[in-house]
């Protein structure tokens, strides 16, 4: 559902009007609900590598790149290769216990439905990231890994992306960087005010109501 955002202002997009529509899309708590599986990844590291990790925390704050996380269980000389570790162990571990978040299908097949790309711009390792969507039948047309918030606008010019949909202020951050239309949804970390706060266009509950945003975006970008 959306909140009383939906229908606010936008911010004039950078790009042309009748560029073909390409929507970008975050990957964890935006499209998958990757808490159980992240859990269970780190789980399996403390327990591998001796090192107590406040797992209950970890997955509150999901966003961030690994290594920010990792930061603060392991000392700096071993962040590396914990991470490297984390995700070799991750494919066993967190991509079946991973499920897709209520609209996340329909959100993609609604951007193909009205003749558009969608693509999906994450923080996370592209490999592990392109399993959990091969996993739960989300076929975007291109994903690309490894960026965070402001970084996550170069893939999105790139691809010359009119919305950019996540769950974090750093995606906010990414859409902006982008020239992008920023639409966030609670399903994450971040509280409405949150996102609002950080210049977030459109706050959406979930992903249930974004095909009916969009198209109505879409309707008024052609006219």
């Amino acid at each position: 559902m959306a909140s009383t955002d939906q229908n606010a202002p936008q911010r004039p997009l950078r790009h042309s009007p009748r560029r073909p529509l390409t929507v970008g899309f975050d990957l964890d708590l935006t499209l998958v609900d990757s808490r159980p599986g992240i859990a269970a990844a780190y789980r399996a590291l403390s327990a591998e590598t001796g090192v107590e990790i406040d797992v209950d925390l970890v997955v509150s704050r999901i966003g961030p790149p690994l290594e920010t996380e990792l930061a603060h269980w392991f000392p700096a000389d071993g962040v590396a290769s914990a991470a490297d570790r984390y995700r070799e162990i991750y494919p066993d571990h967190a991509i079946a216990p991973s499920t897709a978040l209520a609209g996340a299908r329909e959100s993609v097949a609604a951007v193909r439905a009205l003749g558009g790309r969608a693509i999906v711009v994450t923080a996370k390792y592209e490999p592990n990231a392109k399993l959990h969507l091969a996993h739960l039948g989300i076929e975007p047309d291109t994903v690309v890994g490894w960026l965070w918030a402001e970084a996550k606008g170069e893939a999105l010019r790139e691809h010359g992306a009119q919305v950019y949909v996540g769950d974090h202020t750093g995606d906010v951050r990414g859409a902006r960087a982008a020239g992008a239309l920023s639409v966030a949804v609670t399903t994450g970390p971040c509280d409405a005010a949150e996102l609002r706060t950080a210049g977030a266009d459109v706050v959406l509950e979930d992903l249930t109501g974004f095909p009916a945003w969009l198209a109505a975006f879409e309707a008024a970008r052609v006219a």
